[in-house]
């Protein structure tokens, strides 16, 4: 009989899928490695048994203890899986920005999820880097992993992804092509490829946000290019020690839209559902296209499972709300689809003043149409009535037409968003639309640019 002893042996052997439809303008042979296949859904399954074993061989792991780690999500899984089979208890620390479906997946394999903000200095004592070392030295009998300088990681992808994917291309790889956030996997896999064949090329796919790219290219620390990015498990804005930049030949970095765009491709036009990362890799790879010739093999690692993204790269709602939904803007109808089913907040020209500005605070809004019996016949905006406290402090007590300005212009649901431009301007700041229910919705300067792609 065939059979594994416990899950762990199921790891690796994952399977080379060729891309077809989206590398259509690729004139190479382009194979995804997709590492979903692996029991924890991502290719960090590997590296975070080996990270354990060695721990235990060389006793800094003791038996009973508790693990604990930084994670986006996917390491967490693998340590999961392992302390499940091994016996140990495992804390995770993970920044707010990952997917909820992530978080969910670590308490299901009975980890501790300790979640921290993610727009904080990486010394920062709230920092998810901070608050694993910290967790480390107060907890008894404790072991904190440190994917980003623990050499485990990057030797699990020379002895175990590399060679699979060396033997599955029958040695005919010329380029390697992988998101970078540790560094394990593209230094790993580089330094066995390039051991079996110098010319083999290694390209990293870095995000805005991050720091790789600038630093390979010149060496530079630059603190500048560090901001807040929503494209998940790539980039960093630290260098980990796992990062070999004398083993990886270019980096391309690839936006957060066309991360999540991409991501949507690959289960839409390959039926390859993957991650958030696969997405940035796959787009990476495209930005990349006149590296490669007719003759050449590149293999693309895909490093986890679209289920983790639901609530996110496979939400429409999601992906609207950032802008990252392809959908053509063309009429006043198409702008306002976001809150169509909202009703339309109103203010009446006899009530006060302060009325209005409750409206707003609890709304969030920039604008109100003002109503009488005959319709409408005015506008409060949040600069105007800045302005009109200012000169009286007692305006909060006063009724709102003896401040509201101008009635906003009304517009056909078909009117085109040329027009609808051009209507909106210092001395107008928003127009209304009406609907064939007789419904109106307003249109506002945040509409307008929300819908620019």
């Amino acid at each position: 009989m065939k059979y594994a002893k416990n899950i762990l042996e199921t790891i690796g052997n994952t399977p080379l899928v060729k891309i077809n439809k989206l590398t259509k303008e690729i004139d190479a042979l382009v194979l995804a490695k997709v590492e979903t296949f692996n029991p924890g859904n991502s290719v960090k399954d590997r590296m975070a048994v080996k990270m354990i074993e060695d721990a235990e061989a060389d006793g800094r792991l003791k038996p009973g203890g508790t693990i604990i780690e930084g994670t986006s999500g996917n390491t967490g899984m693998g340590l999961a899986l392992a302390a499940i089979v091994k016996g140990y208890k495992l804390i995770c620390v993970i920044s707010d920005k990952q997917s909820k479906e992530k978080m969910d997946i670590l308490r299901a394999v009975g980890a501790r999820v300790v979640v921290c903000p993610t727009d904080v200095e990486p010394t920062d004592p709230r920092s998810y880097y901070s608050v694993s070392k910290r967790l480390a030295t107060e907890t008894e009998n404790a072991w904190y992993v440190n994917q980003y300088d623990n050499p485990s990681n990057a030797i699990a992808h020379y002895e175990q992804t590399a060679p699979e994917i060396w033997e599955q291309t029958e040695g005919k790889i010329t380029h390697f092509v992988v998101g970078v956030g540790t560094g394990g996997t593209i230094s790993g896999v580089a330094k066995y490829l390039k051991e079996k064949n110098p010319n083999v090329k290694i390209w990293g796919i870095d995000t805005y946000g991050s720091v790789f790219k600038k630093y390979h290219e010149t060496g530079i620390f630059d603190e500048n290019e560090i901001y807040s990015y929503i494209t998940e498990g790539i980039g960093e804005d630290i260098l980990p020690k796992n990062v070999d930049f004398s083993l990886i030949d270019g980096f391309t970095k690839v936006t957060d839209k066309d991360a999540a765009v991409y991501t949507r491709k690959l289960a839409l036009e390959e039926g390859i559902f993957v991650g958030n990362s696969a997405g940035a890799a796959i787009k990476g790879l495209l930005q990349l296209k006149e590296h490669f010739k007719p003759e050449d093999v590149v293999v693309v690692l895909f490093h986890d499972s679209g289920s983790r993204y639901v609530g996110k790269m496979f939400n429409d709602d999601w992906m609207r709300e950032r802008g990252f939904l392809e959908e053509e803007v063309t009429k006043a109808l198409d702008l306002i689809k976001d809150h169509q089913d909202k009703p339309l907040i109103i203010v009446r020209t006899e009530e006060l003043v302060s009325h209005a500005i409750e409206r707003l605070k609890k709304y969030k809004i920039s604008q109100i149409p003002v109503i009488d019996t005959t319709g409408f016949v005015g506008s409060i905006d949040e600069t105007d009535l800045f302005r009109s406290y200012v000169e009286d402090k007692n305006i909060a007590d006063k009724p709102i037409k003896d401040i509201m300005g101008k009635p906003y212009p009304i517009v056909k649901a078909s009117t085109s968003m040329e027009e609808i431009s051009k209507l909106i301007n210092k001395d107008n700041q928003a127009v209304l639309v009406e609907l064939e229910n007789g419904k109106h919705h307003i249109v506002t300067k945040h509409d307008i640019i929300s819908s620019i792609k």
